[in-house]
């Protein structure tokens, strides 16, 4: 029986194969793969395989069989690398022969109803097939689903691709115009919790929301230090904090506070249980779908101002030349002394100091400056990506897309938690303590060998980018040009992914040999295992102590929460993604579109591919649209030129567009140019300064 078990485990991961006679062999013995489909909404596929390094492996539509977006797959190779290249194609091209385990369960969509049957259409426009459902459906549901309906629907066991795939209607969600339904729709789909188990909410009444005297005992009092935090103007739980001081002599002391959840949170517990299942916070436009309840996430482990709150602090010397010359790690008590927005830490920063607070602000941004500035020197990446926040009104409808800039306030924040992270891994790793560490893994050559070749058809010179610093080369010259974005979303995608793992295997992005994530526990569990590591590696077992981990039970762990904070990253930005659409919606239906700056960051013989750079939003301009001539697409040169004007558009074209068309179900967005009429901002951008792109734990938003 446990042959049995560990063939199908060996299965299921990819390692071996099944094949007929039930006979297993090595995969890659039979020309079979296995690995992750990812499907195109036009039905097309690649295989991303289970094995590092590997490239994917292309799956036309007839050749995925029942497979769904999201499924592990075996596959047969088809094709190979040289006959695909012989035939004209860049990847070699297989067939799915086996569903080895199917991503979802369920599915969301809108209720249809043909002449003879109803079906629901997946939300999901990978998913490239209408699901048969029975209405009324069976068991009965308190209401019955009428077309138009938002509904979750459980998959049946799909064999055929010759008829579509059926299910079951489990909840009705609402009419998919109604408001919060487009946000709820995601989190069914994401399979997001949105309430905590009986058991975990009792458990969490029992805590104090004031922090005793017993709780003090023993831990380094800095309640009379100036202390302050700093986060976004809508944040609630805030996680850490930080204090500067001058070394007499020159240079600086950090004090980075962390709030101490490993205090409240103890092994074992429904408590504990509940925040390894959820791994992180969820941050969805309209909601917060929180790692630890309320009353812990936003009450007593929250630095709020004023209050007695219990820390883990890093305390971290530097010289005057930023290199860190000291540190130690400490059970603390703190009483933050004053809670700044992002925007009142900015304005701060932009004005002579004349108080306490601004003095002590503006000296911190000397340290973290310096730290900037060392970072780059030695090599990390500039991959910073301004963020849109969605401001909604109270039916959570979108009424204003603000872009938030990497300025300042968040640089100086950012600095100090990388340092933070970096000299907590180290000190885990020198001193051998089993943890979780945050890694992102040396890119492949051939995929930056790809992406230089997309490089080069912009017109950019590029040498060998498996050099890092022709590499920070590329990213200097892309700064402030229109392709900007899209060149550096096709360097992330050339990028491994970060992940979590049980061994300090470096970060790339950040030049970092040791990294890990020490900053958030409110709402990462990462964060939460370290603490427990540091006090295990400082000797001392306290009563909330966890027992020593093992590697396999680390790197389970790593696993898991790696997984979950994809699925949260993808429901974030899904979510903001239709909320976008809803904004330019509703001004089609108010028949009031307003004007939009706008750069061509592509021009394809179908028309113009624009981003607006207010909102982050890519979209068409369609060349039927361009009703002033009949233009022509000049492949060589990349424009479209008018046959009898001669108008030529161009990468990098600034234009005044609005709103033509929304579709909804694609994700897409047409526009239409606004000749002669001069743009109408829908805000005010505050200026950009500096360059970012580190994986902090902190966020615009903010909190990641």
């Amino acid at each position: 029986m446990r042959l049995n078990e560990a063939l199908r485990e060996l299965e299921q991961s990819g390692e071996i194969a099944r094949i007929r006679k039930n006979r297993y062999v090595l995969p890659s013995e039979a020309d079979l793969v296995s690995g992750t489909l990812q499907v195109h909404q036009a039905g097309y596929g690649f295989l991303s395989r289970s094995e590092p390094g590997e490239p994917d492996l292309f799956i036309a539509a007839e050749n995925t069989g029942t497979a769904m977006h999201g499924d592990k797959v075996l596959a047969r190779i088809t094709r190979d690398e040289d006959h695909a290249r012989a035939k004209g194609h860049e990847r070699a091209e297989g067939r799915v022969i086996r569903i080895l385990e199917r991503a979802h369960d369920s599915i969301v969509g809108t209720l249809q109803r043909s002449k003879n049957f109803f079906y629901v259409v997946p939300d999901d426009p990978r998913i490239v097939h209408d699901v048969y459902v029975q209405v009324p459906p069976q068991p009965p549901l308190p209401k019955i689903p009428a077309p138009g309906d938002k509904v979750v629907v459980r998959l049946e066991i799909w064999e055929s691709r010759h008829v579509n795939p059926e299910g079951q209607i489990t909840e009705i969600l609402g009419r998919s115009s109604d408001p919060g339904v487009d946000v709820l729709s995601i989190i069914r789909k994401y399979h997001l919790p949105t309430e905590f188990p009986a058991d975990v909410l009792q458990e969490v009444e029992k805590i104090s929301e004031t922090v005793g005297r017993e709780m003090i005992e023993g831990r380094e009092d800095l309640r009379d230090q100036f202390i302050v935090t700093i986060d976004p103007d809508d944040a609630r739980d805030f996680d850490d904090a930080i204090n500067v001081d001058r070394i007499p002599g020159g240079g600086w002391q950090l004090g980075v506070h962390i709030a101490d959840v490993s205090a409240y949170v103890r092994p074992g517990t429904a408590l504990e249980r509940e925040a390894y299942r959820r791994g992180n916070s969820v941050y969805l436009p309209d909601r917060v779908i929180p790692m630890l309840p309320e009353r812990l996430s936003n009450g007593v482990c929250s630095l709020n101002p004023g209050v007695n709150r219990l820390t883990y602090s890093a305390f971290l010397q530097f010289s005057k030349e930023g290199r860190m010359k000291g540190h130690r790690f400490a059970r603390t008590v703190i009483r933050s002394a004053h809670r700044l927005t992002y925007h009142q830490a900015y304005t701060i920063l932009r004005s002579p100091p004349n108080d306490q607070l601004s003095e002590r602000l503006h000296l911190a941004w000397e340290l973290a400056s310096l730290l900037r500035r060392k970072r780059f020197e030695q090599g990390s990446l500039d991959l910073d990506f301004p963020e849109v926040k969605v401001h909604l009104d109270k039916q959570g409808h979108p009424i204003r897309l603000e872009r938030i800039e990497n300025d300042e306030s968040h640089q100086l924040i950012e600095e100090f938690m990388l340092v933070a992270n970096e000299a907590v891994a180290r000190e885990l790793k020198n001193r051998s303590v089993p943890a979780i560490y945050r890694v992102h893994e040396r890119p492949d050559p051939d995929r930056l060998a790809e992406y230089r070749e997309l490089i080069l058809s912009y017109g950019y010179k590029a040498g060998d980018l498996t050099n890092r610093a022709e590499l920070q080369r590329l990213l200097a010259s892309l700064s402030g040009k229109a392709e900007e974005q899209a060149l550096k979303i096709g360097l992330l995608k050339s990028l491994k992914r970060a992940r979590y793992a049980a061994q300090p295997l470096g970060h790339y992005g950040l030049a970092k040999n040791n990294y890990t994530h020490f900053t958030s526990p409110i709402r990462r569990y990462a964060d939460l295992v370290v603490h427990r590591a540091l006090s295990q590696a400082k000797g001392r077992r306290s009563r909330d102590a966890e027992p020593n981990m093992d590697m396999g039970q680390l790197t389970s762990a790593a696993d898991h929460i790696s997984i979950t904070e994809q699925v949260a990253a993808e429901a974030e930005m899904e979510a903001v993604k239709i909320k976008k659409l809803e904004f330019f919606q509703r001004q089609l239906d108010a028949r009031d579109p307003q004007l939009f700056e706008a750069i061509v960051i592509e021009v394809r013989n179908y028309g113009l591919l624009l981003e607006l750079p207010d909102v982050l939003l890519t979209g068409l301009v369609h060349v039927s649209s361009l009703t002033d001539d009949f233009y022509v697409f000049n492949p060589a040169q990349r424009q479209l030129v008018g046959r009898q004007s001669r108008r030529r558009f161009s990468v990098g074209d600034r234009l005044t567009v609005f709103v033509a068309r929304v579709d909804t179900f694609k994700r897409q967005v047409d526009f239409a140019i606004a000749d002669k009429l001069a743009p109408k901002r829908t805000y005010s951008r505050p200026p950009m300064a500096g360059r970012g792109g580190a994986e902090t734990g902190k966020r615009s938003r903010r909190k990641t």
